[in-house]
């Protein structure tokens, strides 16, 4: 049982990197464009600095598809009663991150780089301690939408969940792999 708690905190860990994959990228792009237009200079800190947004967006992209094609706990037939997509219920706000540190952080220097880093963890605490992995931005530009589900199993008990589908959910029978950290993607239409 230890084990599988701890794939669950690692697979919740790699959700939370993947859900700031833009930002990291958006830090790369800001850095590169400084450096060419003579505005910073490759020091120890620019050069840590995009080590690490590189490693973090590359661990990212592979936390997100290994969260949606691997550790399926197991697939189940459902039918889906009534769903809402809310993917954007907190988008905006989240998106305010991306403008603050892409935008108003100098990160060349090595007490901005420091409370940036000290906010990504903070964030990721409250993150993944209340499941938010809802509001990924990386699972919706990869096409996935996430929805508040109410369905029925085969056995005509009822529950709800949220789950992740790439494309648009209707009332309909479907085939999910449920997840080990307590999330669901929907696999395909039956």
């Amino acid at each position: 049982m230890e084990k599988c708690d701890k794939k669950q905190k690692l697979m919740n860990v790699c959700l939370y990197i993947s859900s700031f994959v833009p930002l990291y990228l958006l830090v790369i792009i800001k850095t590169l464009i400084d450096i060419l237009n003579d505005n910073l200079h490759f020091n120890i800190t620019n050069t840590t600095l995009l080590v690490l947004m590189a490693v973090l967006s590359v661990s990212g992209v592979v936390g997100a598809n290994m969260f949606v094609r691997y550790e399926t706990k197991d697939e189940e037939e459902i039918t889906v009663t009534t769903c809402t997509n809310t993917t954007d219920k907190h988008f905006l706000g989240y998106f305010s991150l991306f403008v603050l540190f892409a935008l108003t952080f100098d990160l060349s220097m090595v007490s901005m780089s420091v409370v940036y880093i000290i906010i990504l963890i903070l964030i990721g605490i409250v993150y993944i301690r209340n499941n938010l992995y809802s509001i990924n931005p990386l699972l919706n530009i990869m096409g996935y939408s996430c929805y508040e589900v109410h369905y029925r199993d085969k056995g005509g008990a009822e529950y709800t969940s949220q789950m992740f589908y790439k494309g648009k959910l209707v009332c309909a029978r479907y085939s999910v792999a449920f997840k080990k950290c307590g999330m669901c993607v929907v696999v395909k239409k039956k």
